[in-house]
């Protein structure tokens, strides 16, 4: 190792991050970290310079998402620290890959609560993984390294590191770490001799594909496994994309509102093998689908984290080990003869295309479901599509069909304004591929800002904003719990086709079905980041009831 002559503590960390092979940051820039800001004037790497933190943290955590490797996002101090905390809350909850890089005051006006200063620690230190604070230019390849690790190691999350002014601009010689790999925790031979065991004695086995650190080749490799023992597939809640959705095995995905059949299934299961997954609350249906502490099924759990393993359900067999490592380890397993639930996968993905293919009829001259289903037979199948939380969403879980790998950014947090940001980044990231946002109309003016960085960066999106002039979710959980007393969830919302011109995009204003299509057509051939203002009965608040009319504001 070589010790590099003598650098700024900003210079040092900008190198570190090329040693780590960062593609790109996101960043707001503030004044408490100029020296780390002035390091990446002549680096190679990318960076996205973004309307507000928030939006610059959900952009590092699709990052996260879409390569496994930890999203890189600068903030400045006190209120950019705290803006960004959206994103680190989702890179926790969500399992991914994260580094969130903040400024700090000078070391010597520590503990006199100086401009914008914040104790970091305390403020991130139950959301995110681990946060730390670099006091001596010295220190920066050895934490920062620690951060990489951290970051993707285990169950991958969040590291916050704050960054005191003047340690930026001390120098020191020091040499740069070498680039880090997570560990990989491989599954032992007599676990998978016991997985075949298990399978073999049951009568009614399904599999749950969730959480992080997968890759491409491991979701093949678990298709062809669930091939050999004719497994049904299931997926948790927004992780729809771990496998195509044409597989011959693929049963749907749980969340808010599984399918009964689905449920059914996993009522009946003697075996459940959950890979990756926590089956947390949207995936379990608030903690309905699994008993606990012992679910009545045998279960299966692999999780490369062990202190995940029997923190909620006690499994018949833990197994620590990323899905990856899983996934190849299972590649030579087969059955040792003919299945007892042989067709029952089959029936299950039966199921899946029954309970997704047909929209229902909603009230108003926009049919929401119809333009899903016309989406999913138009989009190409490496679309990446993207969402933030809503009742909105539940048109995409129910209708979409995912065909790629991390073709489905969106939080399992079910924290709202994350589809506009996390389109940006996926179409900076592959600009060959077609990228929708969808967002309602509460949820796009989260971070609707973003859309002035896809105009900046020539990044074609196409944002789709379903507005019925409500906070939807909120409205609908009012009409069920406290009927006819609405209050706090009335939006009166501006021409978002306007919006998408007065930043230089391409923008159309939808009110019919039959004008969803062209409209989509126009906005994919502008080559400008779009957006389709697509007005839906204020009825129309959930995939599968309607409610009343909307009182007026």
């Amino acid at each position: 190792m070589t010790i590099r002559n003598a650098r700024t503590g900003g210079q040092i960390l900008i190198d570190q991050l090329v040693a780590q092979g960062v593609e790109r940051v996101t960043c707001v820039p503030g004044e408490s970290y100029l020296a780390a800001l002035d390091a990446l004037h002549d680096s190679p790497m990318d960076v996205m310079i973004c309307r507000a933190e928030g939006g610059a943290a959900m952009m590092a955590e699709a990052y996260g998402k879409l390569t496994g490797r930890p999203g890189i996002c600068f903030v400045t101090r006190g209120p950019g620290a705290t803006n960004a905390s959206h994103g680190v809350h989702i890179a926790m909850q969500d399992s991914t890959p994260m580094i969130l890089f903040v400024g700090q005051v000078d070391t010597g006006m520590l503990e006199r609560e100086a401009f914008q200063e914040l104790d970091y620690k305390a403020v991130f230190g139950t959301m995110a993984k681990w946060a730390v604070e670099i006091d001596r230019p010295d220190r920066i390849p050895e934490l920062v390294a620690r951060a990489f690790r951290v970051a993707m190691q285990g169950r991958p999350g969040p590291v916050v590191i704050s960054l005191p002014e003047n340690m930026l601009t001390e120098t020191a010689a020091v040499a740069d770490a070498m680039r880090i790999e997570p560990a990989v925790s491989w599954p032992a031979p007599a676990d998978i001799e016991r997985v075949g065991a298990m399978l073999a004695s049951a009568k009614a086995p399904l599999v749950i594909l969730g959480g992080s650190r997968w890759t491409d080749e491991a979701t093949q490799s678990i298709a062809r496994f669930a091939e050999r023992f004719d497994l049904p597939v299931a997926t948790s809640f927004r992780r729809a994309s771990l496998i195509d959705a044409d597989h011959s095995h693929y049963a749907g995905d749980l969340g808010i509102g599984p399918s009964p059949g689905l449920k059914a299934r996993i009522d009946h299961a003697d075996v459940i093998l959950l890979i990756g997954g926590r089956m947390s609350e949207m995936p379990s249906s608030s903690y309905t689908l699994l008993d606990i502490p012992t679910p009545r099924q045998k279960l299966i759990h692999v999780h490369p984290g062990s202190e995940e393993l029997g923190r909620i359900y006690q499994p018949e067999l833990a197994i620590q080990a990323t899905p990856a490592a899983f996934a190849a380890a299972v590649e030579t397993l087969k059955p040792a003869g003919a299945v007892a639930w042989k067709g029952e996968a089959a029936k299950a993905h039966a199921d899946y295309l029954a309970w997704t293919e047909k929209a229902r009829e909603l009230p108003g001259t926009f049919q929401y479901g119809q333009v899903m289903t016309w989406l999913r037979d138009r989009l190409p199948k490496d679309a990446i599509v993207c969402n933030g939380a809503g009742n909105y969403a539940g048109w995409i879980h129910r209708h979409h069909r995912f065909h790629s790998f991390a073709a489905q950014l969106a939080p399992t947090s079910g924290s709202m304004g994350y589809g506009v940001p996390a389109a940006v980044l996926a179409k900076r990231q592959y600009p060959d591929r077609t990228v929708i946002a969808f967002a309602g109309d509460g949820c796009f003016l989260m971070n609707g800002q973003e859309f002035a960085t896809a105009v900046q960066y020539d990044a074609p999106l196409v944002v789709i904003i379903v507005d019925n002039a409500q906070y939807g979710t909120i409205r609908m959980h009012q009409e069920r719990d406290y009927p006819g007393r609405v209050v706090g969830t009335q939006l009166k919302n501006p021409d978002f086709a306007m919006y998408a011109k007065a930043f230089g995009g391409h923008g159309e204003r939808v009110e019919r079905t039959e004008e969803f299509a062209p409209a989509f057509e126009r906005a994919l051939a502008s080559g400008k980041p779009s957006i389709l203002h697509c007005i839906i009965d204020p009825r129309a608040m959930s995939v599968g009831k309607d409610f009343a009319p909307a009182v007026k504001a």
